[in-house]
C-alpha cells in the first residue's frame, strides 16, 4: 500500500509586526558613493553579542523614533541580513507596519561609525570593511538601492510561506496525478 505522509502546522492568526530584509547588500554603491565589503561588520556584531545588545531600529535615523527591536543580524552570503519586529503598540510602530503592509515602506538604511582602519579609497569610491553598526532604519528611499525587506509576517504567515504552501501543493498533486497514471 501507498502512503502520502502529510505535515500540517496551525497557528493562531497574528498580526505582530515581523519582517525581515537586507540592510546592506555586499558591493552595492550606495547613493554616498560607499561600497561595503563583506566581514565589514563581523566585530560590530560580535561586540553587540557580548554586551546583550543589538542595533536600535529607528524611523528615518532619527533617534527619538524606536519604531522596534531587532530579533537577528548577521552577515551571510548576500549582505547583512536582519529580521525584526515592531512594536505596534505604539502610534509610530503601527503606521509603519500599515506601511509596510501596503507595499509603500520597504527600504532598510545603517547608522555607523567606521572601525579604525576599517576604510579605503578605490578609484574615489569609499570602500568599508570595519563598520560599527548603531542603528538600522526602515526609510522610505534608501542610499542602497537594494537594502530592502523582503519578507512581512502578516496573520500568522509570511508571503514567502504562503508561496511555498501553494507550490507544495501544487506538486503534490502532480506528483499524485502521476503516480495514478502509472498505477
Amino acid at each position: 500500500m501507498d502512503h502520502l505522509d502529510l505535515s500540517l502546522r496551525f497557528e493562531a492568526p497574528t498580526d505582530a509586526g515581523e519582517f525581515s530584509g537586507y540592510a546592506v547588500i555586499w558591493g552595492e554603491r550606495n547613493g554616498h558613493n560607499e561600497i561595503v565589503k563583506r566581514g565589514a561588520f563581523r566585530a560590530s556584531i560580535e561586540q553587540h553579542r557580548a554586551a546583550g545588545t543589538k542595533p536600535v531600529m529607528l524611523w528615518s535615523h532619527d533617534p527619538s523614533d524606536i519604531i522596534g527591536v531587532w530579533n537577528e543580524v548577521r552577515e551571510d552570503d548576500k549582505g547583512l541580513f536582519v529580521r525584526g519586529q515592531l512594536i505596534i503598540a505604539t502610534t509610530r510602530g503601527k503606521e509603519a507596519h500599515e506601511l509596510l503592509k501596503a507595499g509603500a515602506l520597504n527600504g532598510l538604511s545603517i547608522g555607523f561609525r567606521v572601525l579604525k582602519g576599517g576604510e579605503t579609497r578605490q578609484s574615489g569610491v569609499r570602500v568599508l570593511t570595519g563598520v560599527d553598526v548603531r542603528e538600522i532604519s526602515l526609510v522610505g528611499m534608501p542610499s542602497a538601492g537594494s537594502a530592502r525587506i523582503t519578507s512581512i509576517r502578516s496573520h500568522g504567515r509570511t508571503s514567502e510561506s504562503a508561496a511555498a504552501f501553494v507550490e507544495a501543493c501544487r506538486k503534490a498533486k502532480c506528483a499524485l496525478a502521476v503516480k495514478r497514471k502509472t498505477a
